[in-house]
């Protein structure tokens, strides 16, 4: 066999000639050892100028693990693409391209990696900065949202993201000056970004007048919010806080690149190749122009600068990096050079001299030493450069060029010999033959043509047998021959210099090679990895003298191999990391380590996946009437006992408690077993089979992992058996080791995904701290070194790893095997006494002793593999495949004492029998004077240090457990497995195995005769056997059938037959007297699964696997059909079939993926236990009528439960898991002994077709569907095209500029009583009329003990003080708020959190972020951007006021628990699929929370960052059913109150419903206050107010006894939605938004708050001469405010909704339009009709009276304007209309004489009509010189500048033009007022924008001293008043 191993010598990188200089900029610095750093491909270098040396970071290809997945490369080696340097000037951030890119920090002196940042970025990374002190790292993705993450990078945790921006992003730069500061640059763009919490949020710079938005390509921070940037065109920008407020022009005649800061000042570099100096106040200092200097060139462009002290280092687009000694400007020195942009193809080595030539894309050829590490010379040609050749004496040059010709120097002083083309296709190959004679030229066009030098070269001969371009060429030694490699992989011979072709073998292998490039032939055939393609490999080069051969190849790597490389995976060293190719060299694996590699862990369905499934077969089944389902049994189960211990796939998994109890599991269960009482305590916490297993160093902890698609590992006390932390999200298909840290503060754990990922966690908080790829093959073991928390070691399939986390990865080092060894598989691995030493177990048998990572010397310990090995304090214990446990000294010098497992050395107190003799050891342990050791076998044994061993625990081996059955007398038990073993189980409280036989074949079935005598196995072959139920010896045996026996029953009293079921199809029946077969059932189109006797033991019962039942008389087996009827009237002597009518209920919606396997049924009839495929175990009452049968379900068992059967007295349900090999004991807990029914299983899910009672405001509310602003629509259905993008048509007569005309007469009556015309500056929120009580609820609270209160409504928080009536406002939020909550702990005094709505799908900054924030300042504190799409709900602080719960309105309604102040999401899960109304933390608690809504009551726990649920029981309480719940309350001892829909309060402690208190409420109890000072709990709800009742409700402790208050609102129903107590008080929001105080001694209500009911707010007028001003509203109602005392003055309900409203100019009357078209006129002063009419029937849209009160307009939605004299009194006659609108009217607006009216309209369209005739004016001259009364248009070319440049979606509602005339105010679909100047005649004119109204703003009005501004809220019902400045 040839020889396959890796080379003997190695290659070490030495120098890096080039720089990247072209696509990447910032990347070169001066260190702080005056080194300079850079990078050029995936390399990091740090260059020493003065020693003229380098150093390589290579870190980044770190995952270049173990190089194939199917042969090919997972990773290609990555090119680096950023670099920053940390402050300390020593540290380097690096960042690269990739699928999976990630950033490394490393050391620039020892080039070691410090931290890895990944798992955020896709693509690559694009810019990286770190802060002034250093600590956290800004990136930026090259993904399409360009996201920005901001690190702490020690940690290497992800603080914050952002999507960065829309295109690209060049450079990043931290404010030194404030710390949360962030700036980033780019294609037109600068963003200034803010860190608040997790919330990166970000304010675009404003370019303004001052510059043209362009390009920004880099920028630095300066003191005082000034931010310098570099533009495209060579300008320099400064910014002070957003606003562009200068430029320094012409600072670079081109593009800035690059910018520096450091103390001097800034430096910056440009693409006009110079360098410029600025001070710190940007004053210029100096400027060197590199292209002037003597290396300088046309075209040299500057791409990065450095500037320390005197030296300036500058980077080119061609690669250069020149340094500049400030001093000697003019001298710059060439410090480094490569070649530029363009691919590098060409490379030739000089035959004599160390020398190395190149030619590039780039269209030079250089020269280099590699003596010196120096350019020696550089030619510049005419064409690309692909190909190089020297002569053999190395005078002259070949070159092969891009276009097909090719090109002879001398090398001396690089003139030209010869110019020749010959082809047109690129030239990629060509050799001088050895004798120096010929040169041979290979193309692309497929020939290789050969030249003769000495005739000039003359062309002598063509080589053209090649269908393919031409790719690698060799001569022979007496260069008479020439191989050819070509594209298509072929390798070809020829005669030279004629170019014959040869194809004589014979001559060929004896052809001595002068050279070997070629990528093909026997010499070369190992290089190729399996799957490759042929063009994979580029280039070879074999030396000849070390008989080694290199290669390079398409995925970055260069290889060693030996030479020659021969075919089955060659031996390669591929550079940086040992191969894996030597594997090829290790000897066969064990058997059992081949068995246990070759499991599967996959599920077709995993736990996980039974929501979805069971969602799915409800939407299928949708449309099927609704049956009653059957009841759940009373009785429960309560597992006992479980025989089992999984040995065969698992290791390290057994371990002594520090109570002496010995902790393991089996299936899904954990087990914490105890000696002395031979008792089981059980962790039921997992769903899928537990895999690994470890212990806490304190040994009161477990960790235990799971199978799963998303598998989790549980952290639990061993004591309580509570779950302390789950860990998930970072494991596929299962985790198959684990191990604590020695200061058990962290957890280690291994994944079964493809590349075995290691995670590194921080157990309690339940976070990640560390993530890499392990290893391809399976890792067995991962150990935490006990003296350093951060190395870990693994082993695994010929592994053996040394790790080091840094930041959030992992660095690894390979164990050094050395001469001492072979690589080996390892199994186990423990830690040395001594620091550096490591010993592992290995396949071999043999103990390697390792010293930090290299092989010190081997032991042979065991015969086969070692599988465990425990380490003492002074020594280890091992145990291997030879069932032997051995005892070593510290230094495996000695061997101690040995201890065989035999059955011979086992004590009489074991519990069981040993199967065999030296069982294999999987697990060991020392402790309490014993050795624990666990089998393969599934045995657990305790050894004695004198020798006798005593057997604790066994169970079945390897293989499914199929086989059950009951003994028909005694507490007894039988199974069968595929293991081959039948066993006898006792099943009193010894727990133990009676007797145990092989048997030649695995069987599935067994039965017990009715005396218990016999009993009968059926086999896997087909046949059976019946054997002496006590000596278990052969009785009989048959063998009629191919195919499995899958059941076996005995007939009924004498047990005469034996009826004999297989997978052919039949049922065989036997008489068991005369031992013959005596019939033959047959008709069952499929394999047979069940069959029963019926209880005279002559008919029999028969399932098959095609879903049939069929029944047969014994003994022949003749046929019988019976009807259903008839069936349940015979008594069967069993049940343990799984289909008729009797079971229709038992099979699961989604039973087409699973199948139920077995039941059984007591003899009583009435309960039927299942097993399925699920892992679940099921009782239902019998008989199981109609579909989908209610049941109580338990978790134990794995995968499928193949067998359940009770015991012969129905006390005990015994149960068998399939692969999980586990046989579990359940007792029967009868209704009455239940322990106060509280051990109760996991309920049956109640269905969403029950009815959870009905409330029209719930209802309204569940259905809310929140949508964003980001989706602002217009509020109006308008059509047409908007105003600005409509073309104007010039008027005729454009003015001249000075008119001898008359004076243009003004556009707008002004205002005569302000004698100043007042322009208005600013507009300041003064004060909010509305509380959204309509669908939030407990946002209302009261601050500083009771003297301010704190609500909210639209986007804003309000804080209102209760002396002064003042607010004052948060208005940070960018949509409606939903919810609000105070933080009830004093250390947080007035911490105030809110949420909104908002939309994760789209540009962030819309997704629903929550804002914490200081009611007091105003100050945000923290902001916290969720993962609930939609918006957020509800949010409440928990005791300590540290961690905040969320819900979300998004479809899994998601429940997140943060750390508000770091801005950190603990915990997240979906809560419910319908609405979660409220989230609740318990006063006294951390980690206890409660969730209620729709049909849906649960208890939290945080367990680490994973919630934990139990679903509220109602158990058997009288009139109770799971309702909506609405409200929830606490009281001491864990007791839990919720407030139901239907007015019941229902009262649990723990998880269980103890009491209601009925009809507490009338209605929903929306919401109630627990009092944290003395436990009174206040409740509210919808209540008709009578003597006794009222909404409002205050109770005591436990909810006994209340008082009740009356709201006097005037209301029939009266809706509270919030209430909160204070010291005396009671504060009362209701659904109205009003909010009101009620005094809990005289209970009268004092309303603090009015607002405008739920309905859009349109009509608003101020009025003529007083600061009041109406609004109306689609709530019915118009209510008149006081604007001076902030308070209702008036409201009148109309009846309908109402849509507009206008003042007379005396004040004294308001006219008020209706949406069903109808209009009234009231009188101000008593709100009394005046007048009414109604000629619409569609809404009217707009109503005003004319100046003079002559006439009243009226617009509709009819397209109309109707004119009403008012002289004539009240009749309302129409006198006149306007004809010809073309859309619905919007806004109208008489002039000031009355005589015209103009009118906005849905088509943007504005138009002018004479009034009262109504006759459209369309000359423009009449319309120019008209004097506008009131201007509140949308339209018109006076107020186009009012339309933004984003209304295609959405758009401006309202105007309105200030009194004096210089101001217009705008309200948007936004929700954005905005202040302009009047006129605003330019597109998009500058503005100010206020926040505070939600999506659309309806209407605004200036008061009539513009004073005041008042704008209206459509989706928000809120009035806004705003002070103008």
């Amino acid at each position: 066999m040839a020889d396959r191993t890796a080379p003997s010598c190695q290659l070490r990188l030495e120098w890096v000639y080039g720089y990247r200089g072209h696509q990447c900029r910032n990347n070169l610095y001066y260190t702080a050892g005056k080194e300079v750093v850079y990078f050029v491909a995936g390399v990091g270098v740090v260059y020493n100028t003065r020693e003229h040396s380098q150093k390589f970071f290579l870190g980044h290809n770190d995952d270049i693990i173990s190089g194939r997945i199917l042969g090919n490369y997972q990773i290609l080696l990555p090119s680096l693409t950023s670099l920053a340097l940390h402050p300390d000037k020593s540290l380097v951030a690096t960042g690269q391209v990739g699928k999976e890119p990630y950033i490394c920090i490393w050391d620039s002196y020892n080039v070691q990696t410090v931290s890895i940042l990944k798992d955020v970025h896709t693509h690559g990374v694009a810019c990286l900065a770190f802060d002034s002190d250093g600590q956290r790292l800004a990136s930026v993705g090259l993904d399409a949202k360009n996201t920005v993450c901001i690190w702490d990078w020690k940690k290497g945790k992800l603080l914050a993201s952002a999507t960065g921006h829309s295109d690209r992003i060049f450079d990043i730069s931290w404010d030194p000056y404030q710390p949360n500061r962030v700036v980033s640059c780019g294609v037109k763009h600068i963003k200034f970004w803010t860190l608040c919490g997790n919330a990166l949020t970000a304010k675009r710079g404003i370019f303004g007048k001052t510059g043209d938005l362009q390009t920004i390509l880099c920028l630095a921070c300066a003191k005082e919010d000034i931010t310098y940037s570099g533009a495209l065109n060579g300008d320099i920008y400064v910014w002070k806080g957003l606003n562009l407020v200068r430029t320094i022009q012409g600072a670079h005649s081109a593009g800035i690149f690059s910018m520096y800061a450091c103390e001097e000042g800034f430096a910056t570099g440009g693409r006009d190749g110079c360098i410029r100096l600025w001070d710190t106040d940007f004053k210029p200092i100096t400027k060197i122009d590199l292209r002037e200097t003597e290396q300088g060139y046309k075209g040299l462009s500057i791409r990065s600068v450095c500037w320390k002290a005197d030296r300036l280092l500058a980077g080119t687009q061609d690669s250069e990096i020149f340094e500049v000694i400030v001093r000697e400007r003019d001298k710059p020195m060439l410090i480094l050079q490569g070649h530029c942009e363009g691919e590098l193809w060409a490379l030739a080595l000089h035959p004599k001299k160390p020398l190395a030539v190149t030619g590039s894309d780039d269209r030079s050829v250089r020269l280099w030493s590699l003596a010196d590490h120096a350019l020696i010379a550089r030619c510049n040609m005419e064409e690309a450069v692909r190909s190089v050749a020297f002569s053999p004496d190395g005078s002259q040059l070949a070159l092969g060029m891009k276009d097909g010709s090719f090109i002879v120097l001398r090398v001396r002083d690089m003139t030209e010999v010869v110019h020749i083309k010959d082809r047109k296709e690129v030239i990629h190959e060509m050799k001088f033959s050895p004798d120096g004679s010929y040169l041979a030229v290979g193309s692309n066009d497929g020939p290789v043509d050969v030249y003769a030098v000495a005739q000039r070269y003359k062309k002598i001969g063509e080589c053209n047998k090649s269908l393919s371009f031409i790719t690698h060429i060799d001569w022979s030694l007496d260069s008479k021959y020439l191989q050819t490699n070509d594209g298509a992989g072929e390798r070809l011979f020829y005669r030279m210099p004629s170019g014959k072709p040869l194809t004589s073998k014979e001559e060929i292998k004896g052809i001595p090679w002068a050279s070997w490039t070629c990528v093909k032939g026997p010499d070369v055939s190992g290089i190729w990895p399996k799957y490759t393609d042929i063009t994979d490999i580029n280039s070879v080069d074999a030396n000849y003298s070390s008989s080694v051969l290199v290669s390079g190849d398409d995925f970055g790597l260069v290889k060693l191999f030996k030479f020659p490389c021969l075919k089955k995976e060659g031996g390669t060293d591929s550079y940086s990391e040992e191969s894996d190719s030597d594997l090829s060299d290790v000897p066969e694996l064990d058997s059992d380590i081949e068995q246990e590699t070759q499991i599967n862990y996959d599920r077709q369905v995993y736990k996980e996946d039974l929501p979805q499934l069971k969602q799915q077969s409800k939407e299928k089944n949708h449309a099927l009437p609704f049956l009653k389902r059957e009841k759940a049994p009373e009785d429960s189960l309560k597992l006992q006992f479980i025989h089992g211990y999984r040995g065969y796939d698992c290791r390290n998994n057994l371990f002594y408690t520090q109570a002496g109890e010995v902790v393991y599991h089996i299936a899904a269960v954990a087990v914490v077993y105890n000696r002395q009482q031979h008792s089981q305590r059980l962790y039921l916490g997992h769903d899928d089979d537990i895999l690994s297993l470890t212990i806490h160093p304190v040994k009161d902890y477990v960790a235990t992992g799971q199978v799963g698609r998303d598998a989790a590992v549980h952290v639990w006390d061993t004591q309580t058996l509570k779950c302390l932390s789950l860990l998930k999200g970072q494991h596929q298909r299962g985790v198959c080791a684990l191990d604590f840290s020695a200061d058990g503060k962290c957890l280690v754990s291994v994944g079964l995904d493809d590349f075995h990922s290691i995670v590194f966690w921080d157990w309690k908080k339940g976070e990640k701290i560390a993530t890499t790829r392990g290893h391809n093959d399976k890792i067995f073991v991962v150990k935490c070194n006990p003296h350093h928390v951060d190395k870990l070691v693994t082993v695994g399939i010929k592994h053996i790893k040394f790790w080091q986390q840094a930041g959030g990865g992992f660095t690894s080092k390979r164990g050094i095997f050395g001469s001492v060894r072979k690589l080996e598989t390892m199994m186990c691995v423990s830690y040395g006494r001594m620091e550096d030493l490591v010993f592992s177990g290995a396949a071999t048998g043999d103990i390697f002793i390792w010293k930090d990572i290299l092989l010190l010397k081997t032991v042979k310990a065991h015969d086969g593999p070692v599988f465990a090995m425990y380490a003492l304090d002074k020594g280890f214990v091992t145990g291997g495949k030879d069932g032997i446990v051995e005892l070593w000294d510290d230094m495996f010098e000695r061997c101690l004492k040995t201890y065989a497992i035999k059955r011979a050395a086992l004590s009489t107190s074991s519990k069981g029998l040993l199967l065999e003799d030296n069982p294999s050891i999987r697990a060991i342990t020392l402790g309490h004077g014993h050795i624990l050791v666990g089998t393969k076998n599934g045995e657990i044994l305790e050894i004695d240090k004198s020798g006798p061993m005593t057997l604790l625990i066994q169970g079945h081996m390897e293989g499914e457990v199929w086989g059950l059955a009951a003994h028909p007398l005694l507490p007894i038990c039988a199974t069968v497995s595929d293991d081959k073993t039948l066993r006898i189980w006792e099943l009193s409280s010894q727990h133990r195995m009676l007797a145990v036989r092989k048997l030649k074949k695995g069987g599935r079935c067994c039965a017990f005769s009715p005396d218990g005598k016999a009993l009968a196995v059926g086999l896997n072959d087909g046949s059976f056997l019946v054997v002496n139920a006590d000596t278990v010896e052969d009785m009989v045996s048959f063998h009629h059938r191919k195919e499995m026996i899958s059941d076996i029953k005995f007939s009924k009293d004498t047990g005469k037959y034996l009826a004999v079921a297989s997978h052919d199809n039949f049922v065989d029946i036997y008489n068991v007297l005369t031992s013959k077969r005596v019939g033959i059932c047959k008709g069952a189109s499929s394999y047979i699964t069940h069959i029963d006797w019926d209880s005279r033991g002559k008919l029999l019962q028969v399932n098959s696997g095609a879903k049939e039942q069929l029944f047969f008389e014994a003994p022949r087996g003749k046929r019988h059909i019976i009807r259903p009827s008839e069936i349940e009237k015979i008594g069967w002597d069993t049940w343990t079939c799984v289909l008729g009518p009797t079971c229709e209920g038992i099979w699961p919606a989604h039973s087409d993926v699973t199948d139920v396997n077995a039941a059984s049924l007591t003899k009583d009839y009435s309960l039927l236990a299942t097993g399925d495929d699920f892992g679940f175990v099921k009782l239902f009452s019998y008989p199981v009528k109609g579909q989908h049968a209610r049941f109580k379900k338990y978790v134990g068992h794995s995968a499928h439960v193949t067998n359940v059967r009770w015991l012969h007295n129905d006390s005990v349900l015994l149960t068998v898991g399939g692969a999980d090999t586990a046989l579990m004991i359940w007792t029967r807990e009868f209704v009455g002994t239940q322990e106060s029914k509280l051990v109760d299983s996991e309920e049956s899910d109640t269905d969403a077709e029950e009815d959870g009672g009905y409330d029209s405001d719930v209802a309204r509310e569940k259905a809310i569907d929140y949508t964003t602003k980001i989706y602002a629509v217009s509020i109006r259905e308008m059509e047409g095209t908007k105003p600005h993008q409509q073309m104007k048509e010039v008027s005729m007569e454009e003015r001249p500029p000075v008119s001898r005309a008359a004076p243009q007469p003004e556009k707008l009556q002004k205002n005569t009583v302000t004698k100043k015309k007042k322009l208005v500056e600013e507009l300041a929120l003064d004060h909010v009329f509305g509380y959204r009580g309509f669908d939030c609820r407990n946002n209302l609270h009261y601050l500083n003990d009771g003297a301010d209160i704190i609500f909210h409504t639209a986007a804003a928080g309000i804080v209102q003080n209760l002396s002064t009536g003042s607010q004052s406002f948060y208005v940070e939020h960018t949509d409606d708020i939903l919810c609000l909550t105070v933080n009830q702990h004093p250390k947080y005094r007035n911490v105030v959190a809110t949420s909104q709505i908002g939309d994760v799908a789209e540009t962030p900054g819309t997704t629903p972020s929550i804002h914490v924030w200081d009611a007091m300042t105003k100050h945000t504190l923290s902001m916290l951007r969720c993962p609930h799409s939609k918006g957020v709900n509800y949010i409440n602080f928990s005791a300590t006021g540290k961690l905040l719960v969320s819900v979300g309105v998004d479809p899994e309604h998601t429940i997140t628990v943060w750390r508000w102040q770091e801005g950190a999401k603990v915990a997240s899960r979906g809560g419910h699929l319908e609405r979660i109304f409220v989230v609740e933390f318990r006063p006294d608690s951390d980690t206890q929370f409660v969730s209620v809504g729709v049909k849906h009551m649960k208890f939290w726990t945080l367990a680490g960052s994973a919630l934990l649920y139990k679903k509220g029981v109602i158990g058997s309480m009288e009139a109770a059913k799971m309702q909506t719940m609405l409200s929830v309350a606490f009281g001491a001892n864990n007791l839990t109150f919720t407030g139901a829909i239907n007015g019941d309060v229902y009262v649990w402690k723990d998880h269980f419903l103890i009491r209601l208190v009925a009809k507490a409420h009338t209605g929903p109890i929306f919401t109630m206050y627990t009092t944290l000072r003395d436990g009174l709990i206040v409740t509210g709800g919808k209540e008709r107010p009578t003597k006794e009742g009222g909404a409002v409700k205050l109770w005591d402790q436990e909810m006994k006894r209340c008082r009740a208050f009356q709201l006097e609102t005037g209301q029939l129903v009266e809706s509270v939605r919030s209430v909160c107590r204070g010291k005396g008080k009671i504060l009362v929001g209701t659904k109205d938004g009003e909010i009101i105080e009620v005094g809990e001694k005289n209970a009268a209500s004092n309303i603090l708050i009015d607002g405008h009911m739920e309905g859009e707010i349109w009509g608003l007028a101020t009025h003529p001469s007083k600061d009041i001003f109406i609004s109306a509203s689609n709530d019915g109602t118009a209510r008149i405010w006081d604007l001076a005392d902030k308070k209702l003055l008036n409201k009148v309900n109309l009846g309908h909704a109402a849509r507009c409203a206008a003042y007379s100019p005396d004040g004294e009357m308001v006219a008020i339009g209706m949406k069903n078209g109808e209009f009234v006129i009231l009188l101000v002063n008593s709100l009394k009709v005046w007048g009414k009419k109604r000629d619409r029937k569609s809404a009217i849209q707009d109503i005003r009276i004319s100046p003079d009160s002559r006439f009243l307009a009226v617009g509709s939605s009819e397209h109309t304007v109707d004119f009403y004299d008012l002289t004539q009194g009240t009749s309302l006659n129409r006198i006149g209309y306007c004809k010809d609108i073309p859309s619905f009217v919007i806004q109208m607006d008489f002039s000031a004489d009355g005589k015209y009216i103009q009118v906005s309209t849905g088509a943007y369209k504005r138009q002018v009509h004479e009034v009262p005739l109504g006759k459209q004016v369309t000359e423009a001259t009449v319309i120019e010189k008209i004097t506008w009364a009131s201007w509140t248009s949308i339209l018109g070319d006076e107020v186009i500048g009012i339309w933004p440049r984003n209304a295609d979606k959405a758009d401006v509602n309202c105007a309105c033009v200030t009194h004096a005339g210089l101001n217009i105010v705008t309200g948007d679909d936004f929700g954005l007022v905005k202040l302009f100047d009047f006129p605003c005649t330019e597109k998009f004119a500058k503005h100010k924008r206020y926040f505070g109204h939600s999506a659309h703003v309806t209407n605004i009005r200036f008061s009539h001293d513009d004073k005041y501004v008042v704008s209206t809220g459509g989706d928000d019902c809120s009035v806004f008043v705003w002070r103008c400045l």
